[in-house]
């Protein structure tokens, strides 16, 4: 790997340092000024690791995760696009994920409220090989950045530089670390339509005052969950009873929330997934799915996430406060 694809920099920010992984890959850690810190892979721009105050990991990275080019790592947050799942005619889940982007420092993305995060800039464009498969000019920049209180956001912009019409769809496949399964609920998609994979992507109506994982609702869907939760609201909570705390996902240009664990047969055929460490995660990724986004030339989407982890007994004052990146 060469540390052309560092772009021109002319050094590292505060809170930003930048490392390499064991293949060589370069990695941006950003830390707060109280101890929180990200860790993002110019391998798919790629959030491998995002830790709390106490040093606690938040995000999932399975044990059997291959840590290698050009396959995505099995956890953190992976970029989705221009496809999400089997849905089309690419590989699984996009390019974008598997893929090694730039350090983007000639367009940085301009927020007034950065002088109180650490951040990186990142910048994918098509290869030649990308544009035999998926023929359209496109600007992707990425910016993570990480708050003083050590909340995690990123915003994707996607810049149409084609002479035509294109369509996409998108996700932050987000792979968020849990004490338990059984322990965890989410509020935020109740009586919401949902389109469940496992059926063909029928749609349904979510009849439960909050989401859990409980054998029998895995029985009803093959001991599996993996539904796109359509004109979802832009904050959902994932309530970890055990641990005592709660995440708190902000989102914006995203109108689809996507809830996926493989449970015990899926995780036994995937060779990158422990059998048994289905119990200790969950995916819930802001995503624009049912609906494709069509931009013409010129034109640019923006998506936003924000990630907070806080105690359970202080969400209620964390739901109400409007995504701020």
């Amino acid at each position: 790997m060469s540390m052309g694809h560092l772009g021109n920099s002319a050094g590292p920010r505060p809170g930003m340092e930048v490392v390499k992984d064991w293949n060589g890959v370069p990695q941006v850690v950003l830390r707060s000024p109280r101890g929180a810190s990200a860790r993002v892979s110019l391998h798919g721009g790629q959030v491998v690791s995002w830790r709390n105050d106490r040093g606690e990991e938040l995000l999932f990275t399975s044990s059997k995760a291959i840590f290698k080019p050009p396959n995505a790592l099995r956890g953190g947050i992976q970029m989705c696009f221009p496809q999400f799942g089997n849905s089309g005619t690419l590989e699984r889940h996009g390019f974008a994920r598997n893929r090694i982007w730039t350090l983007d420092d000639e367009h940085p993305i301009n927020h007034n409220d950065n002088g109180n995060k650490a951040f990186v800039d990142l910048l994918l464009k098509p290869s030649e090989d990308d544009l035999k498969c998926w023929p359209h000019c496109f600007e992707f920049r990425l910016r993570v950045s990480l708050s003083k209180d050590g909340d995690l956001s990123l915003v994707s912009r996607i810049r149409n530089v084609n002479g035509k019409p294109f369509s996409f769809s998108f996700a932050y496949h987000t792979y968020l670390s849990v004490s338990d399964i059984s322990e965890v609920r989410i509020e935020g998609l109740e009586t919401l339509d949902y389109l469940d994979n496992l059926s063909h992507r029928e749609r349904f109506t979510e009849q439960g005052d909050a989401i859990t994982f409980e054998s029998e609702i895995l029985k009803a869907s093959l001991h599996k969950v993996d539904r796109v939760y359509v004109s979802s609201p832009n904050v959902v909570a994932v309530l970890d009873h055990e641990k005592k705390h709660t995440f708190v996902i902000r989102k914006e240009g995203l109108p689809d929330v996507v809830v996926w664990n493989p449970w015990e047969k899926k995780s036994k055929t995937m060779v990158d997934f422990g059998d048994e460490e289905y119990k200790q995660m969950l995916c819930v990724d802001a995503a624009a799915v049912e609906r494709a986004i069509t931009l013409k030339p010129g034109e640019e989407w923006t998506g936003k996430l924000e990630l907070s982890a806080v105690s359970s007994t202080n969400c209620s004052d964390h739901l109400d406060h409007p995504v701020s990146i």
